[in-house]
């Protein structure tokens, strides 16, 4: 009877294994899916006696072919292709619009400063000094909509950034709920594999949201916390993500969690949020800051100039532009009423025709003027580096990117070789363990031939 003890369990065994098997087969193509094995070990002899060999096989456990290092590296690499991602469409767009020579800002420099010229030859003519407020009203469109163009961003990262906070809290709720099915349902014996891979896949889509911290638990559960210890989720309960809007538009993290609530400033978030809030703060708001304070140096300069001018009847001249940081409809403007002959060309009041003011305003684009990125520079020069720095800071982001896609690549290549499922292997292991059954339901019948034999003979 012991052989067929022996025996059946080898069979039961044999057939756990393929079930396994066949759980990875089936699930090939599954994404974030861990393959399956099974432990085998012997049985220790229940009988007493040197000739005992044993009382078959069991299967110890179920294996999940996991490797916490790899999973976590796959994780960190999601968090920084996060961060270079969210802003590829940001530079692309400021490229764009900064680099066009045809609508760009330093065309209309160019081209306000060749009227005061073409003025100079005639400083009486109406048509030539019509022709500067044209060109100083189309320099100041381009001002208001290169502006636009970076408010509608900074509206375009808020938004994606409440949409994100939105995500995080969803996935921190789905986490927690994971974690209180996986507990439960590993204390009753039953395996969890499948859960703890639906947990797994969506701490991989968090992780591209914001950089983790995550410790598994003795009870099976995974605690997520933000780079700067924030928690997100422990065991069963999730947090809160919530975002204050403030007075200059900014916006303000905060993260709750039972009765604390812990500030997200200055905090470096990683993937998508923490790239959102780089870009925002290191390169769309100093940006604008740069623009802005360009247009108000350009207006205070021209219209100081012209201050110390007079028009064509003698009169003290007047402004062109009108400079406004908070104008609905842009930050700079010309004057309303302004005509061709209030002009302040002239240095002489009783001399229409003189130019002497008319060549200080033209000197204005060799000037220089400090602007907050660049410091001291001309008027003429500063559009041509903010675009350099663009250009500059978008180049390093796609270099990032396409290292960052490289680093995931590798990681999820080194994921798949411990938990992916290897379609030649599992072929063997199917023939393997098939003809471990057939073999094991062979000494059955053995020992059934055995044992009718023994009867016989008795």
């Amino acid at each position: 009877m012991t052989i067929i003890y022996n025996a059946l369990s080898g069979a039961l065994a044999a057939q756990a294994a393929l079930s396994a098997t066949s759980q990875n087969v089936a699930n090939v193509m599954t994404p974030g899916y861990t393959r399956q094995g099974v432990l085998l070990a012997s049985v220790q002899p229940l009988q007493s006696g040197a000739v005992s060999a044993g009382s078959g096989v069991k299967v110890a456990s179920l294996l999940r072919f996991s490797d916490n290092y790899k999973t976590l590296q796959l994780w960190s690499a999601a968090s920084e292709l996060g961060r270079r991602e969210a802003v590829l469409p940001y530079f692309t767009q400021l490229e764009q619009v900064f680099g066009e020579d045809e609508t760009g800002i330093n065309a209309g420099l160019d081209a306000f400063f060749s009227a005061l010229n073409a003025a100079s030859v005639e400083p009486t003519s109406a048509p030539l000094r019509q022709q500067v407020i044209t060109t100083a009203d189309a320099l100041a469109q381009r001002f208001n909509s290169l502006n636009q163009v970076l408010s509608n961003q900074r509206s375009s990262v808020a938004q994606q950034r409440l949409a994100a906070i939105s995500h995080i809290n969803s996935l921190a709720r789905q986490i927690a709920e994971l974690n209180r099915e996986i507990a439960r349902t590993q204390g009753t014996g039953v395996n969890a594999s499948g859960l703890i891979d639906a947990r797994d896949s969506k701490i991989d889509e968090l992780a591209k949201l914001v950089a983790l911290q995550v410790v598994e638990q003795e009870d099976g559960s995974r605690s997520i916390a933000l780079r700067g210890g924030q928690p997100l989720v422990i065991g069963a309960r999730a947090a809160t993500m919530e975002v204050v809007v403030n007075a200059d538009g900014s916006q303000t993290l905060t993260v709750s969690f039972a009765n604390e609530t812990f500030s997200l400033a200055n905090t470096p978030l990683g993937g998508l949020m923490g790239g959102l809030d780089e870009f925002e703060n290191e390169t769309l708001v100093p940006l604008m800051e740069s623009l802005t304070e360009m247009a108000r140096q350009l207006a205070d300069n021209v219209n100081n100039q012209l201050a110390a001018g007079y028009t064509m009847d003698g009169s003290p001249g007047l402004p062109l532009f009108e400079f406004d940081s908070t104008g609905a409809t842009g930050v700079l403007h010309v004057r309303a009423g302004a005509h061709a002959a209030e002009l302040a060309f002239s240095s002489d009041p009783d001399a229409p025709a003189n130019s002497d003011n008319l060549q200080e305003l033209i000197r204005l684009q060799r000037r220089p003027v400090t602007i907050p990125l660049l410091g001291e520079v001309a008027l003429s020069d500063a559009i041509t580096q903010l675009v350099a720095r663009v250009a500059m800071q978008s180049q390093q982001n796609t270099t990032a990117h396409t290292t960052a896609q490289t680093v995931r690549n590798q990681a999820e290549e080194n994921w798949k070789s411990t938990s992916g499922v290897n379609l030649d292997e599992e072929a063997a292991n199917l023939l393997q363990y098939q003809q471990m059954y057939q073999a094991n339901m062979k000494v059955i019948a053995v020992a059934n031939e055995l044992f009718e034999s023994t009867l016989a003979i008795l």
